[in-house]
């Protein structure tokens, strides 16, 4: 057990959690207006999202590291599963059915904080020189990130894919990879992209980025748009909000719930959502220059940070026409409780590196 010390309270990150509540009470707040039995629903997910973030405070992980790589492989299993004995919804094998209790998981969606921690794990086992890292790390750290992306990418779900992919390599950019290698991989997905769409892209998938270079949009995006522009710059009352209300806008309380918050308090609200991501954003990024030498956590401040900025600019360049629809859910503020919960746990990993960082510190003898 985790002694009570007074230095977990100096070190706590208090400015999250007051930066993650804005979010929770607007969302609550709109999904309400649609629809209330919705709403009661996501305070459920709100407090299993609060129970997650305690436990993940609370779990000792830096004397247990050594689980880490036992719960990476243990997602990749749950993947692979998927593929063997998952079950099907629109199209798509992403789930897997729980027996006995009548429900499903989304193996994808629980394996995104193995996913970092094991990034985190691997760099801190071997810090990056000066000078970045080489082929041969690279491509050791790459195994890790592109095996549960071609997992995700077959079920299909490229959206999800595509954001691990994002994270992984992100955070080798941002921890230190040599220029040459990135110049090359550069090279070679300009190369690799026409044939990926030509054969390995689902027909559904084609569809989707054709309706997104074609000159009209399709339908959801066009209602989307057309919520947009009726907010104005300071909204309408939720009566007036016609798009929404008649059921014009689809999925308002998901996958468009930009849009409909753009509809309700117009450019400025949307000004001012923006700007709140953008200080959540910052401020996680912004832990990472401050522990300089624990390259566990500041693996860890990065991929949350990129992973947040990753979703919410995908959401809202979808709802806008900007890009193609991939039922990407925006952060702490879309209906749903994978996200939501997934998001927590990131944070409560992260509040224990910073409240409990004064006990430990990793790569003290490897800073370069």
């Amino acid at each position: 057990m985790l002694g009570i010390d007074r230095r977990i309270l100096t070190h706590f990150d208090f400015a999250l959690l007051f930066l993650i509540l804005p979010f929770m009470i607007l969302s609550n707040y709109l999904i309400g207006d649609v629809n209330p039995l919705l709403a009661k629903k996501q305070l459920i997910y709100y407090g299993v999202g609060a129970a997650v973030f305690f436990a993940a405070f609370m779990a000792p992980l830096r004397e247990y590291k050594w689980v880490i790589p036992f719960l990476y492989w243990l997602g990749i299993i749950l993947l692979v599963s998927v593929d063997l004995f998952g079950v099907s919804k629109l199209g798509a094998k992403r789930w897997l059915a729980i027996p006995f209790l009548h429900t499903t998981i989304q193996p994808s969606e629980l394996f995104k904080p193995a996913f970092i921690l094991m990034l985190a794990y691997i760099i801190q086992q071997n810090p990056p020189p000066k000078e970045g890292y080489g082929w041969k790390d690279f491509a050791k750290i790459s195994f890790y990130i592109l095996l549960p992306f071609l997992l995700i990418a077959k079920e299909p779900d490229l959206g999800t894919a595509l954001i691990l992919l994002i994270i992984g390599f992100g955070v080798l950019f941002v921890i230190g990879v040599h220029w040459k290698i990135w110049a090359t991989l550069l090279v070679g997905f300009l190369l690799f992209v026409p044939v990926a769409y030509k054969y390995l892209l689902h027909d559904y998938q084609k569809k989707r980025i054709e309706a997104f270079l074609g000159k009209k949009p399709s339908y959801h995006v066009q209602q989307s748009i057309i919520a947009i522009g009726s907010g104005g710059l300071t909204g309408k009352s939720e009566e007036k909000a016609t798009q929404t209300k008649l059921r014009f806008l689809p999925i308002a309380t998901s996958d468009f719930i930009f849009a409909y918050f753009v509809e309700r308090f117009g450019f400025f609200g949307a000004l001012g959502l923006v700007t709140l991501y953008g200080l959540l954003i910052l401020h996680i990024f912004g832990t990472y220059y401050k522990l300089r030498g624990d390259f566990f956590s500041q693996v860890v401040a990065v991929a949350i940070a990129l992973m947040l900025f990753t979703y919410m600019s995908v959401n809202i360049a979808m709802t806008i026409g900007l890009a193609p629809v991939v039922g990407v859910p925006l952060p702490l503020f879309s209906y749903g409780g994978s996200s939501f919960v997934m998001f927590m746990t990131l944070f409560g990993i992260l509040e224990h590196l910073l409240a409990f960082r004064f006990r430990f510190l990793y790569n003290s003898t490897h800073i370069r």
